[in-house]
């Protein structure tokens, strides 16, 4: 947990290693406590054991894909309040309205930015109870 509250606590579930490693550089460059799956069945025990804050998801995993996650994350009471954004190197509109149907808040297109990532910690990070719902 960050003591100063400035910093979340942020999962990025990545089966790439270079995304993995990349992400966690950017949002610790931000002041945040990074935490690293690099498959769904990892990152759904990550989220039992840490309670992060806010969760990176990428779409195209083995074994239980980003949209299986996001959706059984978002099924748990525990942790149905924890904003998601999912990754994905296809920027279509179908995926990103799956995305939205499976409970993610967003939709990130990679290769992102540091910036990117960042302003989508400042807009979803924290306890998720102030995150209202974009309007259709």
């Amino acid at each position: 947990m960050s003591a100063n509250g400035s910093g979340f606590k942020v999962l990025v579930i990545d089966d790439s290693n270079t995304i993995r490693r990349s992400a966690e550089i950017f949002l610790r460059q931000g002041g945040h406590e990074v935490l690293l799956a690099e498959d769904g069945y990892d990152a759904l025990s990550k989220v039992n054991d840490h309670q992060p804050q806010l969760i990176f998801c990428d779409i195209l995993m083995p074994r239980l894909d980003g949209y299986q996650t996001c959706a059984i994350i978002k099924r748990n009471a525990q942790f149905s309040h924890v904003p998601v954004v999912m990754l994905s190197s296809r920027d279509g509109v179908f995926d990103k309205a799956r995305g939205r149907m499976v409970g993610s808040q967003d939709y990130l297109t990679k290769p992102f930015t540091k910036d990117q990532l960042l302003q989508a910690v400042r807009q979803f990070g924290g306890d998720g109870a102030a995150t209202a719902p974009s309007a259709p």
